[in-house]
């Protein structure tokens, strides 16, 4: 199993410091038919091959040392208004080509039931509601159970992988929905790669397998990120890709085939040309840049009978934190663990558009923790990125630990370009540092300021301290909690803190109005943990007559009794605890158990542990519900509290 916390050493390092470097060599030049100014690209694939060759005599000969100095951009003035050939297959359709502007209208019955970073940017998730079914993704199957008439009724189960064939070894952890196609998203780490798997609903939740394909790739798990998003019927969908000098190069460009039982049969589909690949000329021209990885992202049009994708990536180091906003895809990449920042850039910054742009680039310092590190603001023409010191970027358990220095970064989008350029030091701003151990670092925008904060992961202190910065200048709050800092979540135009304490777990809102940032209301639950770290495991439904989040319900799995620190990133929870705000003040709304007692052997064949958890509040309507494992609770509001009404389980019966 692969899926497993790596030891890493944790070292300190002053963030911004150093002299000017000297000037860069000359920047790439524009070719087409991208638009505006940007990064080079690799024009044959002659040419993409000799540079892979290089590199790979490279690595045999010496190790890669720094990146090569780049000129500090200039001070930025004010930021400007926010504004191939196909594949002859008969299974899959690929091309060279770029994708125009995802469309975002979509006609799909589709409800959004999850906390997603970004309005109009699903996420992949293990829960989603179709008309009046909700779908679950689970340890290998798809499951749908019927909403309608007031009543919750199982209604169908399919495999999440093509009939046919072994799911063994492989994890099925993303599900989206396009249309009435059910879209699953897994890594197989017996064949190697990413699946993904499309299935028809209908109306009534029956469901059936239409087809399924395997995308060239290495495993892209995150213990907070997810892979894949959804913009109208585009899948975007970020994968690494190793440059294995044993093999072909060529073997690491991102590539496509349909598979099932004859997958033996088919050779990949390359979905990206040599005139797709980019790099800063910068770390082209360089005979010492770490190159080892290649960066893609991948857009699939979902809705086409045939799936349609194509590609484009960006060469650099392992180490890589990415973010989608409704315009482009942003990838931080840097040379993981470095103290040396006083000998320049160790990193960069693109923004791959979702349009026709050229891709972009500057060079960058420190390194942020994971997406919400990271918040496009496109009226301001500005991307705001929390980064610390050092950090491993967000793949697999990387995001939970980083350490050093903290320093916000506010980059006009109108500075990158073909990436010979260094952000300046006036766009960081330095901010207060978390005090004592701080590896266990969170982070997240709420209006107009950036919350962190940060301890040793496990410890469940008496107090802890939240750092409220505005994104416009002036001085940060440091506001002292009760409880440690594990998760940061909105509320409307709030913020609220949660985090285990020595009476329980703790909830703290952070009231974030006229006046500046100030600690709200407390509450504690007694006796009790956080059931689960993923994102999507808490949401806040705000009253209909409340849409500033003064007053709502909030929901979270909790565990009870106790367990091991590390049991809550595996979907521990025992319990849904759903708390009411009502004007600004916390109070218990009611808590529905799980009966692990009525649990039965499932027969599980794939995916059969829960990475990304098992437990979900789902607020449909006036409707309250608790998803647990194989459980679907209804919960009725009564006056404030949620008492339990009705109880199905969908678990099937073992094979």
């Amino acid at each position: 199993m692969m899926r497993l916390p790596p030891a890493l050493a944790l070292a300190l390092g002053l963030l911004v410091a150093g002299a000017a470097p000297p000037p860069p060599p000359a920047t790439g030049t524009l070719l087409q038919p991208d638009a505006g100014p940007g990064l080079s690209r690799f024009r044959s694939d002659r040419e993409l091959r000799d540079f892979l060759r290089r590199l790979r005599a490279r690595a045999e000969s010496s190790e890669a040392e720094a990146y090569p100095p780049l000129m500090m951009a200039p001070p930025p003035p004010s930021p400007p208004p926010a504004a191939a050939a196909p594949a002859a297959d008969a299974a899959v359709i690929v091309t060279g080509s770029r994708i125009a502007q995802p469309n975002l209208t979509s006609v799909s019955p589709v409800t959004s039931i999850t906390n997603t970073q970004e309005a109009a940017v699903d996420e992949g998730g293990i829960v989603k509601l179709f008309g009046d079914n909700l779908v679950i993704l689970r340890r290998g199957r798809l499951f749908t159970v019927s909403l309608a008439g007031g009543r919750i009724r199982p209604i169908d189960s399919i495999d999440a992988f093509p009939p046919g064939v072994s799911g063994a070894g492989d994890w099925y952890d993303e599900m989206l929905i396009s249309g009435d196609r059910v879209i699953v998203v897994g890594y197989s780490y017996a064949r190697g790669g990413t699946e993904i798997n499309r299935f028809r609903i209908a109306r009534d939740g029956r469901l059936r397998f239409e087809d399924a394909y395997h995308l060239r790739s290495n495993d892209y798990y995150s213990s907070r990120n997810y892979a894949s998003r959804l913009i109208g019927n585009r899948l975007i969908f970020y994968t690494p890709l190793s440059l294995d000098w044993d093999k072909d190069p060529f073997d690491a460009l991102p590539g496509l085939r349909r598979w099932g039982p004859d997958e033996s049969r088919r050779s990949f589909r390359r979905l990206a040309t040599a005139q797709d690949i980019y790099i800063p000329k910068v770390l082209r021209d360089s005979a010492r840049a770490d190159i080892n990885t290649l960066h893609s992202v991948t857009t699939c049009d979902v809705a086409a009978p045939v799936l349609s994708c194509s590609a484009r990536g960006v060469l650099g180091p392992a180490s890589r934190t990415f973010y989608v906003s409704a315009d482009a895809v942003y990838l931080w990449t840097s040379e993981a663990w470095e103290r040396r920042w006083h000998r320049g850039a160790r990193g960069f910054l693109y923004r791959l558009p979702l349009g026709w742009e050229r891709p972009k680039a500057i060079g960058v310092r420190g390194a942020p923790v994971d997406q919400f590190s990271f918040r496009e603001d496109r009226d301001d023409g500005l991307l705001n990125v929390l980064v610390r010191a050092e950090g491993g970027g967000d793949w697999m358990w990387s995001p939970e630990m980083s350490a050093g220095g903290v320093a916000l970064l506010r980059l006009p989008l109108s500075q990158l370009g073909a990436g010979a350029r260094e952000a300046p030091r006036s766009a960081y701003r330095v901010l207060p540092r978390p005090e004592g151990e701080s590896w266990n670092f969170h982070n997240r925008f709420a209006g107009d300021y950036v919350l962190y904060g940060a301890g040793p992961f496990g410890d469940r202190p008496e107090r802890s301290r939240l750092v409220a910065a505005p994104l416009r200048g002036g001085r940060a709050t440091e506001i002292d909690l009760r409880h440690a800092i594990d998760r940061i979540e909105l509320l409307g135009r709030d913020a609220m803190v949660v985090g285990g304490g020595e009476g329980g777990l703790g909830f703290s809102a952070i009231e974030l109005r006229d006046g500046g940032p100030r600690l709200g209301d407390l509450y504690v639950h007694p006796d009790s943990a956080e059931g689960e770290t993923r994102s999507h495991a808490f949401f806040f439904s705000p009253d209909p007559d409340a849409p500033d989040g003064a007053s709502g319900t909030l929901g979270l799995p909790v565990t009870k009794p106790l367990t091991p620190a590390a049991a809550r990133f595996l979907g521990s929870s025992a319990a849904m605890l759903f708390l009411r705000r009502d004007r600004g003040r916390l109070a218990p709304a009611g808590e529905i158990e799980a009966h692990p007692m009525d649990a039965r052997d499932d027969g599980c064949q794939a995916s059969c542990v829960d990475w990304y958890g098992n437990a979900r509040p789902i607020f449909v309507g006036d409707r309250v519900f608790a998803l647990l494992g194989y459980e679907l609770v209804e919960g009725r509001r009564t006056g404030r509290a949620i008492r339990e009404v009705d109880r199905v389980s969908f678990a099937p019966r073992g094979r």
